[in-house]
């Protein structure tokens, strides 16, 4: 017998986005970033870099999440919260930094230039910080932060405050509203990024990430479904999150060189090898996508 189509699961699944409420996605989206940092917690405290990485990943998600739908989600018990995770993240990521300079450090073209520059103390400094994150992850302060930020997810009092039950505000409205306003935002800051300073081109990957990471998170809700013209922002905000990221990383990395002139010798260079091109062609890149994301259609 041939199904009612307005009785599948897609067009059911449909119709519950239309209807759902903010409070019902923001959910979804946190315990998901919740479950990551569990499913990768034990890997991480083996000193498994890629598992600190995806727990970077996983808080930074929850963060965009947060701010995202701030105006239904934000009260006293996230601010306490936001503070312990800001104590989680500083071990976290310079252990991650640790392990992007050490990466760098071992790839053929820098192996000579390290060793002249900056000699052993990386691998020291990596081993350092993974220890001071590991103590960390084991605490009885990061399980109480983790099953807290479960229990306030859940049933937090944001939740009464939010009146989901007398005020519904349909999903797919608010997100077309808050993505076009963070859409808007990211353009206005990095209007000068080819003569931008380290500090607020920083802060601009991060406004990219987070509008990366809530594109990824809303189209796994099918909050966006249908809304083609909003996944076009994707990939420009992903390469320009990159490109910057790389930038920083390799400029993160040339910082590590030992100015002295012992180490320096004569006629050697401070910085890495190509430096002067790598971060030239990284920051074309950047202003490429940026360019991308600007003639991005979202009306």
């Amino acid at each position: 017998m041939r199904a009612d189509p307005a009785r599948t699961p897609n067009r059911r699944r449909a119709a519950a986005v239309a209807d759902a409420d903010c409070a019902t996605a923001f959910q979804a989206v946190a315990l998901g970033c919740v479950a990551a940092i569990e499913a990768n917690h034990g890997s991480a405290c083996a000193g498994d870099a890629e598992a600190v990485h995806q727990i970077r990943v996983a808080i930074t998600r929850l963060r965009a999440a947060v701010a995202f739908f701030a105006p239904i989600v934000v009260d006293a018990e996230w601010l306490r919260l936001k503070k312990e995770i800001a104590w989680l993240n500083g071990p976290l990521g310079a252990a991650r930094d640790s392990d992007v300079v050490v990466e760098y450090s071992r790839r053929k073209r820098y192996c000579a230039w390290t060793q002249r520059m900056i000699g052993p103390r990386l691998d020291e400094r990596q081993m350092r910080d993974h220890r001071r994150l590991v103590r960390c992850l084991r605490s009885a302060r990061t399980q109480r932060l983790v099953t807290a930020l479960a229990g306030w997810i859940r049933r937090g009092a944001w939740l009464e405050r939010s009146g989901r039950s007398q005020n519904k505000e349909a999903l797919q409205g608010y997100c077309t509203r808050e993505l076009g306003r963070w859409h808007k935002r990211l353009i206005r800051k990095g209007r000068h990024l080819k003569t931008l300073g380290a500090s607020p081109r920083h802060r601009l990957r991060i406004k990219a990430k987070r509008l990366r990471y809530m594109l990824e998170a809303l189209k796994e809700t099918e909050a966006l479904r249908g809304r083609d013209e909003w996944q076009r922002l994707h990939r420009p905000a992903k390469q320009l999150q990159r490109t910057l990221g790389d930038l920083r990383d390799l400029q993160r990395f040339a910082d590590h060189a030992d100015p002295s002139p012992s180490a320096n010798g004569k006629g050697a260079k401070t910085h890495p090898p190509a430096y002067r091109h790598r971060t030239e062609k990284l920051l074309d890149a950047a202003i490429a996508a940026y360019r991308d994301l600007k003639n991005a259609e979202t009306t």
